[in-house]
């Protein structure tokens, strides 16, 4: 689904991902592990289309998308939870979902200003994912604790009903219950088929759980991958240990 082609990105003169190989096939959680700094973020917004890299490709579906706008990227298929959620904090709940569905390439018209308390156009099924969500729809994203905010971050780039979700970091600061209830989120979309995630952890425990295949990044490069995370996780460890 996904194929990064030696990708390399630099910021100025500063040479940061060095011949990325990376592939994300149908259906499969893919984690990408690694120290902080060694150009996993980079990669993220390098495949999302916020930096452009020097060489090589990304290609989704078969379709190259190496020069694309981040907006032809999102309709494209492409769903991303940046690092820090990132979400819009003077608007609601409701609003935030609202900007996320922007993105979805079969939205109908917008709709007239929503009646305080509504949810309409709001898939129901984002709900049973994130039930907390529906009774502070009017409430400012700003407001919300660090849990909430990153459960709104992913129901905003569901709603764009994407093919590859992205997410970065997902569990960082976020208190253990919903790191589990993420963690039950990401299974249940995997299990309903037609979606593909891509993952950047550190939490090693919860990338293992999760992962179906691995790569590890040193230095701006993949020097680790394979398919059974938790029988390497010793070898990982050595590339996550400062």
């Amino acid at each position: 689904m996904l194929h990064i082609e030696n990708l390399s990105v630099s910021y100025g003169e500063t040479l940061i991902l060095r011949d990325v190989n990376l592939q994300v096939q149908p259906g499969q959680v893919v984690c990408l592990m690694g120290r902080n700094g060694v150009g996993k973020t980079t990669l993220l917004k390098s495949i999302m289309g916020l930096l452009r890299p020097r060489e090589g490709r990304i290609v989704f579906e078969d379709r190259d998308l190496t020069r694309l706008s981040p907006d032809r990227r999102a309709r494209a298929g492409l769903g991303y939870v940046p690092q820090g959620r990132e979400i819009f904090p003077q608007l609601t709940v409701l609003e935030n979902l609202q900007v996320g569905m922007l993105a979805n390439p079969e939205r109908t018209p917008l709709s007239p200003p929503l009646r305080r308390g509504g949810k309409r156009g709001v898939p129901p099924e984002i709900f049973s994912y994130f039930p907390a969500l529906e009774s502070i729809l009017d409430r400012r994203g700003g407001l919300l604790s660090g849990g909430q905010q990153q459960q709104l971050a992913i129901a905003r780039a569901l709603v764009a009903k994407p093919k590859l979700l992205i997410l970065d970091e997902p569990t960082e600061g976020i208190q253990p219950n919903v790191i589990t209830q993420i963690g039950e989120v990401l299974k249940t979309l995997k299990s309903q088929g037609g979606l593909s995630i891509l993952l950047v952890e550190q939490y090693l425990e919860f990338a293992v759980h999760m992962a179906d295949h691995y790569f590890v990044m040193e230095k701006g490069m993949v020097v680790l991958e394979g398919s059974d995370a938790a029988a390497n996780e010793n070898q990982i460890k050595k590339y996550l240990a400062f």
